[in-house]
């Protein structure tokens, strides 16, 4: 015969919709029910008698499930959604001013670049969306696996590169591209999960860290590199660990760092000197790396307020890198503005849904995302400003490319992901009648 109580959490369970929901109301109703049940026990009744009583307190099923059903079903976060679509949006609107010149320098037209560009934000909204739908809580305990196949990824570009782009070197899968930015999103799980186990020391989150650095470093690539390093900085602080063990070993890194740079500055090459050098004084370097500071800084003066009608004089990278120039030269700063707002507001949402989330797992997965897209929005804006020497550094679903545009929709979609199940964590929040 069926037990009272599990007849009353089936008739909870019909009146909610999303089996997520479902599972985790019966989880939190029959946690409630037994120590409800025990009470009754230590007061002398038998355990029919206390399992009719315990569920009796519950109150009606249906009115209950109902009213749970309203409290738990899964969430979406439409103001993140609409802030997406626009973000996207504004990336087809450099390809409008993709003239002749430009488009026989990179050997493809104004149309090849809108139909690429609406096939990779095509791919990156179904990415966005399979996040959203997917139960982050199901990747917490997938962290080695991840932290596995970012390594396996690394290694195969440091030993079995078909091609070198800029320097680093990628794998060519036909039109695509595997490069070291797309073992980063298994890295931001891998330390998530790392961050959040608590029988993991700092020693070996240390070798970890140092070993996935090193092929890093291998491959190479200088800007992944830095977005993973402030990515595991940024987590670590926020991390389980006390202030005291934090800044200790912050501290102790920070200065590891600067005597490694102090003691292969000598063995550093001439190209990378001058580069550095140039951004210091880019006057003094005109000719050579200075040149392309000093043209940047030339067309954002001649944008004004509301854009140039000229061409936009030759700049390599116009369209991926130094999107943000050319969208300066073409609409002007004010639009520039209203554009980095966008962008920003982002990163403004995701911290006040990082304020909603219960769950320390989900909270650092926000910490994260939000970290990988603001260093990368910071980056591209501040090399642009003159702020920061210039590297390689996508602008957020603004710059071309697929890579990108497919790194920073998992990003969102983690976003969306945790705040979709924001209220499905286990709080004891379920309200008992008497």
């Amino acid at each position: 015969m069926e037990k009272k109580s599990q007849s009353y959490l089936r008739e909870v369970r019909e009146q909610i919709k999303s089996k997520e929901a479902k599972n985790f109301v019966s989880a939190e109703l029959d946690s409630h029910i037994k120590e409800a049940k025990n009470e009754w026990m230590k007061k002398g009744l038998e355990d029919a008698e206390a399992e009719e009583k315990a569920v009796g307190q519950m109150g009606s099923p249906v009115t209950l499930g109902q009213q749970l059903n309203k409290l738990h079903r899964p969430k979406v976060d439409w103001l993140t959604v609409i802030l997406l679509v626009t973000a996207i949006g504004l990336g087809f609107t450099p390809i409008l001013f993709v003239d002749a010149d430009y488009s026989s320098q990179i050997g493809m037209g104004a149309g090849d670049f809108f139909k690429h560009k609406a096939i990779f934000a095509f791919l990156g909204g179904a990415l966005v969306l399979g996040m959203m739908l997917l139960d982050y809580r199901k990747l917490a305990k997938l962290g080695w696996l991840f932290y596995l196949i970012g390594i396996l990824i690394l290694l195969m570009l440091s030993y079995f590169p078909t091609a070198l782009i800029n320097g680093m070197s990628v794998i060519m899968l036909g039109p695509f591209r595997l490069e070291s930015l797309m073992a980063i999103p298994f890295f931001f799980l891998a330390w998530v999960s790392f961050f959040n186990n608590k029988r993991l020391k700092i020693w070996h989150l240390g070798l970890l860290f140092f070993l996935s650095c090193y092929l890093l470093l291998m491959v190479p690539s200088i800007p992944t590199t830095y977005i993973y390093v402030v990515m595991v900085f940024v987590l670590f602080w926020w991390s389980k660990f006390s202030r005291k063990q934090i800044l200790t070993t912050m501290i102790l890194s920070v200065g590891t760092c600067l005597l490694a740079v102090s003691a292969f500055w000598p063995l550093t090459s001439p190209y990378q000197k001058v580069r550095l050098l140039a951004f210091l004084n880019p006057e003094k370097y005109s000719n050579d790396e200075g040149f392309m500071i000093l043209h940047i800084k030339k067309l954002m003066a001649d944008a004004g307020w509301f854009g140039s009608s000229n061409t936009l004089p030759y700049l390599p990278g116009a369209h991926t890198d130094f999107v943000f120039v050319s969208f300066i030269y073409h609409y002007g700063w004010f639009f520039a503005a209203v554009l980095v707002l966008i962008l920003c507001l982002l990163v403004a949402r995701i911290i006040v849904i990082a304020h909603k989330i219960h769950d320390p797992y989900g909270k650092l997965l926000l910490i994260g995302a939000m970290t990988l897209y603001t260093v990368q929005l910071a980056s591209n804006i501040g090399m642009t400003l003159g702020f920061l020497p210039m590297t390689s550094m996508s602008l957020p679903f603004i710059s071309y490319g697929l890579m990108p545009t497919l790194f920073n929709a998992f990003l969102i979609g983690v976003v969306l992901s945790v705040y979709r199940r924001k209220d499905l964590v286990s709080s004891r929040s379920v309200q008992v009648t008497n």
